[in-house]
């Protein structure tokens, strides 16, 4: 396609492009009386682009794949996205409802036409009333800008970090993620990593509007205001410029005179947005927030209530990235760790109730590790202390808590944590709990955890090009930042083991993980079989049913909510006899008296499989029954105590009693079929014997 007719080609979008009525060119008016928000509404998402793989493609909704879609914006019909991580590119979605690319190739920075251009991990974009995109390119540390015909040039910044006015190349910005044209064409940044809110005007002069050198929470005019982490930027229909604070949950807003002031979210109050790192504000001033922490996409009204349109525990976007808004009032999001880009419409009562396809696809690739392990020697072998899906407590009391989301490898204190393959930081808030015991790292699609991020045992800084430590007013260590766009190659120290004793390794985004056993580890090994303690049914009430007669367990046929719970525990290779981890799979079939299989019982049904994490925060006490984990009964084992007839597997949740009625009294046996990963079986005390009456 000729890119100077570009424009002009994708000037609408049509009901088959997003689901939505309308025509919208650049130069006819808007409305005279465009309608009202609707407020509380819920959504239905559809899906505009991406399969849930990353990958790098063009095309049609099911043909594109994105790495890191990230900042939307829609004018003149027209769906621009920004599309990070590998790629480094920006798409336009056009009439036709296919994706092309409009500009950027492989990373790296150069102005140009198309492909010839180069950006360094996208983030957020924004339309001026000409029709130009700005793109906030963060890893550049550069605002660059594209013309209606295609033509890419750098507007500020010139690859290097720092903090400095001026004009042109002489301006410093440090990770820029957010950007925003006023209504007299000048542009605004949000200088996230400088914690500050800066302007360019129309001459190219840079000068800061808002913000201090330190990142902190503070409302006032300019340089006595403090912001932590700003990651975008709208403007509301009074000129007023709202900011999406990340990292003090908060949203913020400059007004014509440069007074910020907080609009939702104070410090030392009860938290109410939860990581607000996009936004999209309606005419009539209800603004849309992708919450970074829970998935969700709220709506705050204009009076000041907040209602979740989209995303929940069962339903969560793995990272809200980008919105913006369709000229129907409806929205658009990019959901960046899911690698789709979603168009979310208010859902009526006559509308099909059509599962949405939701976060990354289990087919996504696993990161290349190459068998690497987090310690040295990373070709070695390591002991495993944890595995996914093992039942875990809290500190007080509650030895059902969570679920564990990751795979645990013992080290000594202070020993150096390695990356285990290459990866490029995504997150705006990479790093998290300075001090405690979860600190950790995001990096592409794995979490290290449970180390001293970026430091030494002693503290000291062991890479602060790439990790950055930040001290407050008084000397003391505040945070590290690790920047957006930040590379890492495998074998570069991120940190040292904490007093945790182990490194905890999640592949994937929170409430979407996957099992990192099948990274594949040098000399990871099992043939141990997995060990059945106990099979237990327990009535309604969580009691034990323990009659017997003649050696056979007394269940009553008619016996509602009844539950088949199965204590067992799994070794792996050259662990320490005391070490015992959880089981990936679990199943049971009923027999009967003849020892043949009953229908629907053939094959074991696999409840439990621990492969996707459910997002659901009652999903441990689906997964484990009372007396599961380990401050219950005081000893350094845990127990686990597995409801098999409960679902847990693929991301689902589901409960369900064991189904009994339908079979005529007599004799029959419970067959545990109980599995580690590497497909090694209980076979000693894997049946239970029962008298149905």
């Amino acid at each position: 396609m000729d890119r100077k007719h570009w424009v002009m080609a994708v000037i609408v979008v049509t009901a088959a492009a997003l689901g939505a009525s309308f025509l919208w060119p650049p130069t006819a008016p808007e409305p005279a009386a465009p309608p009202a928000t609707p407020l509380g509404w819920q959504a239905r998402i559809d899906l505009l682009g991406g399969d849930g793989v990353a990958g790098n493609a063009a095309g049609t909704a099911a043909q594109t794949r994105f790495s890191d879609p990230w900042g939307l914006v829609m004018g003149g019909g027209v769906l621009f996205v920004a599309d990070a991580g590998e790629n480094n590119r920006i798409l336009y979605r056009g009439l036709d409802g296919r994706f092309q690319l409009l500009a950027g190739s492989v990373e790296g920075l150069a102005d140009g036409q198309g492909s010839a251009a180069k950006f360094n991990t996208p983030s957020g974009i924004a339309l001026d009333a000409q029709g130009n995109l700005y793109v906030a390119d963060t890893g550049n540390h550069a605002i660059r800008k594209i013309s209606t015909q295609g033509l890419v040039s750098t507007l500020a910044g010139n690859g290097s970090p720092g903090f400095a006015d001026g004009n042109g190349a002489q301006v410093r910005f440090n990770g820029p993620m957010g950007v925003a044209v006023g209504a007299d064409g000048r542009v605004y940044v949000a200088d996230t990593w400088n914690d500050r809110i800066r302007v360019i005007a129309t001459d190219g002069t840079v000068t800061t509007l808002a913000g201090g050198a330190q990142p902190g929470w503070e409302d006032g005019p300019g340089a006595q205001a403090r912001f932590d982490t700003p990651t975008d930027l709208k403007f509301d229909g009074h000129g007023n410029l709202w900011v999406a604070d990340l990292q003090n949950n908060a949203l913020r807003s400059i007004d014509g005179n440069g007074m910020v002031s907080t609009r939702v979210g104070m410090p030392n109050a009860e938290r109410v947005l939860w990581g607000p790192m996009t936004l999209a504000i309606t005419h009539d001033d209800v603004v849309y927030v992708g919450e970074r922490q829970t998935g969700r996409v709220v709506q705050l009204s204009p009076h000041g209530h907040i209602v979740a349109v989209a995303g929940n525990d069962a339903l969560r976007f793995a990272r809200p990235a980008g919105l913006a808004l369709a000229p129907d009032g409806s929205l658009l999001l990019s959901d960046a760790d899911a690698y789709r880009i979603h168009h979310l419409v208010p859902r009526t009562a006559d509308m099909p109730e059509v599962p949405p396809e939701l976060g990354p696809s289990a087919d996504n690739p696993l990161p290349a590790n190459q068998g690497r392990w987090p310690l040295a020697p990373q070709s070695g072998w390591h002991e495993v202390t944890g595995t996914l899906g093992e039942v875990r407590g809290n500190f007080s009391g509650e030895s059902r808590h969570h679920l564990h989301s990751g795979f645990d490898v013992r080290g000594d204190v202070g020993q150096t944590v390695l990356a285990i393959a290459s990866g490029k930081v995504s997150s705006p808030a990479s790093t998290w709990t300075l001090g405690g015991q979860a600190e950790g790292l995001s990096l592409d699609k794995l979490d290290y955890i449970h180390m001293k991020v970026g430091r030494d045992a002693s503290n000291r800084a062991l890479d602060p090009a790439r990790m950055q430590l930040v001290y407050d007013d008084s000397g003391q260590l505040d945070r590290v930042r690790v920047r957006r766009g930040t590379r890492f190659q495998p074998g570069d120290a991120l940190g040292s083991i904490n007093n945790q004793a182990h490194v905890h390794l999640a592949v994937g985004p929170s409430g979407y993980e996957r099992n990192a056993v099948r990274l594949g580890f040098s000399n990871y090994a099992d043939h141990v079989a997995p060990k059945i303690d106990d099979i237990a049914v327990l009535d309604a009430d969580n009691q034990r049913l323990v009659e017997k007669v003649d050696g056979r367990l007394r269940v009553p046929r008619d016996g509602a909510g009844l539950q088949l719970v199965v204590e067992a525990w799994d070794q792996v290779d050259n662990n320490l006899p005391r070490r015992r981890l959880g089981l990936y799979s679990l199943g049971y079939q009923i027999l009967d008296a003849t020892g043949r299989a009953l229908p629907g019982y053939e094959q074991p049904r696999t409840n439990i499989i621990f492969n996707r994490m459910p997002p659901q925060r009652e999903a441990v006490k689906q997964a484990y029954a009372a007396d599961s984990g380990i401050t219950v009964h005081g000893s350094s084992s845990t127990r686990f105590r597995y409801v098999l007839t409960n679902t847990v597997r693929d991301g689902l949740l589901a409960g369900v009693a064991l189904q009994l009625a339908e079979l005529q009294p007599g004799n029959y046996t419970i067959r545990i079929s109980a599995k580690d990963f590497s497909g090694n079986e209980a076979v000693a005390g894997r049946e239970l014997q029962l008298l149905l009456q």
